[in-house]
């Protein structure tokens, strides 16, 4: 299962290179619902780069529509045009990532870290992918890498990537700080206010695990989850009237959502939510999260 976040845990690049950040929000919305961020790299074009950029424009394309096997298609191309490309063996380990094909997908990225140790994207998307295959630890200092360039415009993203992986492993303390990190660099982060929330409601810290469901129910579109989380939040309150209020916006938008049959069966006060980890869907405490996978685009395109 595909988390409510599933889109922010990766920063999309289209990794392409060739001019400076713009500071605006560069996003564009795959057909899934992923976040594609379309910020260009800075570095320097040959006539070589400009080709393969261009191969890898049409990869992405393909890519979103989840046509992979022409995306892949391209890349090649791209490659065989400039094999130094770290954008494109970036693209190629998102795409075998999605595939499920992880010894692909680890070569890609490492190929890609290769060419381009300090791309704060790169390091982002590798970190994700091997907090879901079981190497929680091993991404950490890579989001830590990710977060710590000043350049970067989205640092809450690497942040509360850290946060998901290391609640996985059972280390909410840790997870904790990286959470509140993550909201300190934006408060509308939901990841981070999602995780803060259940992390919270499991200490029984019951006013700051509602001041984070709380804020996350008001700041966007409920969800199931969030409706869920707010809900055990003022049920652990004993706030009668909040739980009723809760409990009938969730059987009215979310009428067929797990969260809606657990209430149903009355276990409000029993069950713990869980919200899989973003993209891959590993098992276990993560949260609302951004796709962690970044894309950049050329500058011409914009948000």
């Amino acid at each position: 299962m595909r988390t409510l976040f599933a889109s922010m845990a990766v920063t999309w690049l289209v990794l392409l290179g060739g001019c400076a950040t713009t500071g605006q929000d560069d996003n564009m919305t795959r057909k899934d619902g992923k976040s594609v961020s379309v910020i260009p790299e800075a570095e320097i074009d040959t006539e070589e780069r400009r080709r393969a950029r261009i191969r890898l424009e049409l990869a992405a394309g393909h890519y979103q529509s989840r046509n992979y096997n022409t995306a892949l298609a391209e890349l090649r191309t791209a490659l065989s045009i400039d094999p130094s490309y770290a954008s494109a063996y970036g693209m190629l380990g998102l795409i075998y990532m999605d595939l499920d094909d992880r010894e692909r997908a680890d070569a890609s990225f490492r190929r890609a870290m290769d060419l381009s140790p300090g791309n704060p994207d790169i390091n982002n998307n590798y970190g994700w992918f091997l907090c879901q295959t079981g190497r929680e630890r091993e991404a950490v200092p890579l989001f830590e890498r990710a977060a710590a360039d000043p350049l970067y415009p989205v640092p809450a993203k690497p942040l509360h990537n850290a946060g998901i992986c290391l609640r996985k492993v059972g280390d909410d303390e840790a997870a904790e700080s990286y959470l509140q990190r993550a909201f300190k660099a934006d408060p509308r982060n939901p990841v981070a206010m999602f995780n803060l929330g259940e992390i919270y409601l499991e200490r029984k810290d019951f006013e700051r695990a509602q001041f984070y469901s709380q804020r996350l129910v008001k700041t966007f579109e409920p969800a199931a989850q969030t409706l869920w989380l707010a809900l055990k939040v003022e049920n652990a309150r004993g706030n009668r009237d909040g739980v009723l209020s809760l409990g009938s916006q969730l059987r009215s938008k979310f009428p067929a959502a797990r969260e809606t049959e657990l209430l149903r069966l009355g276990n409000s006060m029993i069950e713990t939510s869980t919200v899989e980890a973003p993209v891959a869907g590993a098992p276990g405490r993560c949260a609302p999260s951004a796709h962690p996978l970044n894309w950049r685009r050329p500058a011409r395109i914009s948000a």
